[in-house]
């Protein structure tokens, strides 16, 4: 069943109210304030009955200027629009207002009643007709109906009702296959029942029974009861109008605006990207750092405005891309629509649509964002995930966070993936993470500058050791996918292992004449007894002089051609291979090796040999049982 929200709209006074209780039977005016002043304050709902058994619901908005923000609390839901103008008056400031918002809205269809036939001769009538006709140019209802109707009489009630009866047919419905979505509009406590919520269900299937999360404030809650229509129901679908007995929240723990929502479906934020407009016949533009009233669902709240691609200001009739950056937390959806009013005086100034509801923070005149964006509002399913991945490669944002920046289900958004990664816009690096190439080549550009650096800081290191190369490339990503990047980049030749360190390609170590001569005394020196010998501090003070000296140990050492153990001990490559050698021999025949079976078998002292045997421990090599030891591998 197609479930469909027609939403009045119109000046106050001009009949909205009377209008809905002749075409449905229902006073949707339910506060004494209202009966008593004759208009509507807050929201109305009602029901209109369908021929096929269905019901259509109908929500009656407030004319007056100073309760537009709760016509615009109401307007967000709304599938199409009623636009109610009085016969006697015409078209007012509110009307010009309303049909401004419901532009922004993006409501595609709709029809307008011309009320209050009863109290206008006919050629007032026509005269006004035809002035309708020529203010809804350019507008959303551009060549919709104008039906003339007497809530009074009667007249013309009937062909009204046909009218919406055949733009409902005419009407796409909500998603139903999306998680359930309700902004609620009215929150208020029954006794016997406790915390109820309303508002429309503007998207998924809600259960009666099922979790509920509150965004942005992130509590759980249970939905106990549902109805529609004033009748309980199992559950409640895209399109209609629900009001929710909630279990586990008090009614002041829950505002209007807040969102219902399936728990992990949203992301809360404090700004969004977005595409933003001025209505041509703002009296106002927005200039870059302008605050906004913004308006979204039933969310009201402050924001600021950062004009995208360095533009100053936005004129009347023009739009742009823009950040907004909101002071308290919200719950937003990409292709949600919004409206934005001028901060002092406020009066409805522009809207757009969120592009990005969870972007991170851009400069103003940032040129390459503006690309990025025309992605998210032109591009199809598979270039507006590429640019969230583009946008969000920076921050190493997992692919499931992502998927929430955009309306599609993981099997959709996870094909998206695997045809990027196809064409090679898309990198995998983990089952969780993908970056874009672009952001690939500035790591890899990025590497090179940092080694290339190195290199000529260090000329006779082989390279940057990787932990320290992943600290200074890859601070905020976790190491595991730290290390698949630079893998990645070894494999592709940006870098190449060097031992245990990286470097360039095409980096070699070149020793002047002098430090080949030191080197080859160094060696030496340690070669001399094997397993006995010297300690650092003593070739310290024996070439130390040298100023090379440092430069050309840390070489052999970060070579392996010298292998550094405690105290301050230094056995060449070949002396630990033959200790090694030796101790395997032992244990082969012996099963377990005490210190003084190995100090004997390698003909050392027991320092030389006991730092041999805390080595091995600390490798793995070997385990300590007692007082000897056994091979682990």
């Amino acid at each position: 069943m197609n479930n469909v929200i027609i939403g009045t709209a119109g000046h106050v006074d001009h009949g909205k109210t009377c209008l809905i209780n002749a075409l449905t039977g229902i006073d949707t005016d339910r506060l004494e304030e209202e009966k008593r002043r004759g208009i509507t304050i807050e929201l109305g709902f009602a029901y209109l009955d369908l021929p096929d058994g269905g019901k259509a619901g109908i929500i009656d908005v407030p004319g007056h200027e100073k309760f537009i923000r709760n016509m615009l609390a109401g307007a967000g839901g709304i599938d199409l629009a009623l636009l109610v103008v009085a016969a006697d008056e015409g078209v007012m400031p509110q009307t010009k207002e309303h049909l401004g918002i419901l532009s922004l809205l993006d409501i595609q269809r709709g029809c307008v009643a011309l009320t209050k036939i009863d109290m206008v001769d006919q050629e007032w009538l026509e005269l006004v007709t035809a002035d309708v006709q020529d203010q809804l140019k350019g507008t959303c209802l551009e060549g919709a109906p104008i039906l003339p109707v007497s809530s009074y009489t009667g007249e013309g009630i009937e062909a009204l009702r046909q009218t919406l009866f055949d733009l409902v047919a005419k009407t796409r419905g909500k998603h139903t296959e999306r998680p359930f979505r309700l902004p609620a509009d009215r929150v208020f406590s029954m006794q016997g029942f406790g915390t109820v919520a309303t508002g429309t269900l503007i998207e998924g299937t809600l259960h009666q029974g099922e979790d509920v999360m509150i965004y942005p404030s992130g509590r759980l809650a249970k939905a106990r009861g549902l109805q529609v229509h004033s009748q309980s129901v199992a559950e409640a679908q895209a399109g209609q109008r629900v009001a929710v007995n909630l279990q586990g929240v008090k009614k002041e723990e829950l505002n209007r605006g807040d969102v219902l929502a399936k728990p992990g479906s949203l992301q809360t934020t404090m700004m969004v990207d977005a595409r933003l407009r001025v209505l041509e016949d703002a009296a106002w533009s927005i200039k870059n750092g302008s605050r906004l009233h913004f308006y979204c669902g039933a969310k009201e709240l402050l924001c600021k405005v950062v004009l995208l691609g360095g533009l100053e200001e936005l004129l009347p009739g023009d739009n742009c891309y823009a950040q907004l950056r909101f002071e308290e937390p919200i719950a937003l959806k990409a292709e949600d629509h919004f409206v934005v009013r001028f901060y002092s005086p406020i009066v409805t100034i522009g809207g757009g649509q969120i592009l990005d509801p969870k972007p991170h923070k851009h400069r103003h005149g940032d040129m390459e964002v503006p690309e990025v964006l025309a992605k998210l509002q032109q591009g199809d399913q598979k270039d507006r995930v590429e640019a969230l991945v583009q946008e969000n490669s920076p921050r190493y944002a997992p692919l499931g966070q992502i998927r929430l920046q955009t309306n599609l289900n993981e099997a959709d958004f996870m094909a998206c993936v695997r045809g990027l990664e196809e064409e090679g816009k898309l990198l995998p690096v983990t089952d969780k993470l993908d970056i874009h190439r672009t952001y690939y080549e500035t790591l890899q550009e990025k590497a090179r500058a940092i080694l290339g650096d190195f290199h000529k800081a260090n000329p006779l290191k082989a390279g940057l050791r990787r932990e320290a190369l992943r600290a200074s490339l890859l601070p905020r990503l976790e190491t595991g996918a730290a290390d698949k990047l630079l893998e990645r980049m070894a494999a592709d030749g940006t870098l190449a292992a060097a031992g245990r360190c990286l470097a360039l390609p095409d980096f070699r170590v070149r020793f002047t004449p002098e430090q080949q001569a030191l080197k080859e005394r160094l060696l030496a020196a340690c070669a001399k007894e094997p397993f006995a010998p010297p300690e650092r501090s003593q070739l310290a003070r024996e070439m130390g002089k040298n100023k090379d000296f440092q430069k050309v140990l840390d070489y052999l050492t970060d070579e392996g051609d010298l292998v550094p153990l405690e105290p301050d001990l230094l056995f060449t490559r070949q002396a630990m291979e033959e200790a090694e050698g030796l101790f395997r021999g032992l244990a082969e025949k012996e099963g377990m090796v005490t210190l003084a079976q190995f100090r004997d078998a390698i003909g050392t002292s027991r320092k030389y040999a006991m730092a041999l045997l805390e080595y091995w421990d600390l490798t793995g090599l070997t385990r300590k049982e007692g007082d000897a030891r056994r091979l682990q591998n």
